[in-house]
């Protein structure tokens, strides 16, 4: 899907911390202005989600402000942002939106989500989002967020999966219509379309997550048409998939996607060069 229609990803920190956390001062600043934090975690990109995100910004422009520090002569250091830097700089765009903050601003960012994450009152759209915020935003590993706020790394891939659902999905988890298991049981089926349906139809009928799941199949075998290929797994298979694909991007340190094809599997290993699959084979070897 388009990576802007991610409501976490959208809405970002200000939805999920108070005002305070981000501040009303926003600016503009010159792209080349701006450098990326020589200390972030997170190193590597997908390109393809940089491309989608560069061809939202052209359409609607930056609309969630970096958090920059002021690394001297007139030049600032990302604190959170560096994707939509990234995808502007792909898009074009000479100036960007920014929140200027003072060194420390990572640190009490990350505290304050964490914070926020372990709170009771928390929906699980505002649970995504904060992951999301951590992970994709501050660069903090899922496997050390999971650690800090007592979640499996799987769970908290699970959680940022959520933000995959339609708008209108994620309002039914928001106001607490449905739950975190019907979420993760209508990301069973792909389709968009079909996934507003089911959706409607666990909220008229008053569906278990149970009653959802068998739903999602029920939506699978219909789209497939006796076409015999596997279109939908169960809630514990999508979890063994996720564990399988942190796993793996951990070992390999790129990006993978494990997705059902005809009635096995297909794994994806999403390089930028020949080298590294060369690379890879050697380690693998």
């Amino acid at each position: 899907m388009n990576v802007a229609e991610r409501r976490g990803l959208g809405k970002g920190l200000g939805a999920i911390l108070p005002d305070a956390a981000t501040g009303p001062d926003m600016r503009e600043l010159p792209v080349g202005a701006i450098s990326p934090n020589p200390g972030q975690p997170r190193t590597r990109f997908s390109e393809a989600a940089l491309e989608a995100l560069a061809e939202s910004i052209k359409a609607s422009g930056v609309v969630q402000p970096l958090i920059v520090r002021p690394s001297g002569k007139g030049k600032y250091e990302i604190i959170a942002g560096e994707r939509r830097w990234r995808a502007a700089g792909m898009a074009g765009v000479e100036r960007v939106p920014v929140v200027i903050r003072d060194s420390d601003e990572a640190d009490r960012l990350e505290v304050a989500l964490i914070e926020n994450m372990v709170r009771e009152n928390l929906n699980p759209v505002e649970e995504a989002k904060a992951c999301a915020a951590l992970v994709e935003d501050l660069g903090l590993s899922k496997e050390e967020l999971g650690k800090r706020v007592g979640r499996s790394r799987p769970q908290i891939s699970n959680l940022i999966r959520l933000l995959d659902l339609p708008d209108e999905v994620l309002e039914t988890l928001e106001s607490g219509e449905l739950s975190e298991g019907h979420g993760r049981a209508i990301l069973q089926v792909p389709d968009h379309g079909d996934r507003r349906k089911l959706a409607r139809q666990a909220l008229k009928e008053g569906w278990s997550v149970r009653q959802t799941e068998a739903g999602a199949r029920s939506f699978a075998e219909k789209s497939s048409s006796g076409s015999g290929r596997r279109q939908v797994l169960s809630a514990e298979e999508v979890e063994a998939i996720s564990e399988a694909t942190e796993r793996l991007e951990t070992s390999l340190d790129r990006p993978v996607r494990i997705k059902p094809k005809g009635k096995g599997l297909v794994v994806e290993i999403e390089l930028d060069e020949l080298e590294q699959a060369v690379d890879i084979a050697d380690r693998l070897s």
